[in-house]
């Protein structure tokens, strides 16, 4: 599918990310203190980057488990339906969970995958979140922990795509047209 031309524009280095990556593996570390074993869940495919970095500096035993949610497609603004692509392999009753998710937009895909994750009943359910979109929010849902606060743009890089493209880029980058 062809594309408008455009360019990014660096917002958050990969160095700023690492050094954020690293203090919020710190607090989640903390938080969960005497934990037998954290469940990450990762949402794809937005997270990849972000969760392999984070679990890598969260000093607990950890498993690590993925779900994959879609509300945007190929486009840039959310369809507001989610759907679920994939859902976890192992079962969470009673047991510690971090969810960790790439970007807080309108917040319905994070809305619906905590509700479904909460009616299996894990101990304890927390969401990390890399980037938030506060203006953007259209239900009652906030990250326990979140890496930066951005502005309404449309961002790519350190495992954010744009139509699947620039996950790779290792800063975060806003999308800015050209024509």
């Amino acid at each position: 599918m062809p594309h408008r031309p455009y360019v990014i524009d660096r917002m958050i280095s990969a160095k700023r990310i690492a050094a954020r990556v690293e203090a919020l593996a710190h607090e989640i570390t903390d938080a969960f203190k005497g934990t037998d074993k954290l469940v990450v869940v990762g949402l794809l495919r937005g997270s990849f980057i972000f969760i392999a970095d984070l679990v890598r500096e969260i000093d607990l035993p950890v498993e690590v488990d993925f779900i994959e949610a879609s509300s945007y497609g190929a486009e840039m603004t959310s369809s507001r339906e989610v759907r679920i692509l994939k859902d976890l392999r192992s079962g969470i009753e009673g047991r510690d969970v971090l969810v960790v998710e790439d970007i807080v937009d309108t917040g319905h895909t994070l809305f619906h995958v905590v509700n479904m994750l909460m009616a299996r009943k894990p101990k304890r359910l927390e969401v990390c979140a890399l980037l938030d979109k506060p203006s953007r929010r259209e239900v009652p849902i906030k990250a326990t922990w979140t890496g930066f606060e951005i502005p309404d743009e449309f961002v790519v890089g350190y495992g954010i795509d744009f139509a699947q493209r620039n996950r790779n880029l290792p800063h975060i980058g806003k999308v800015r047209f050209t024509t």
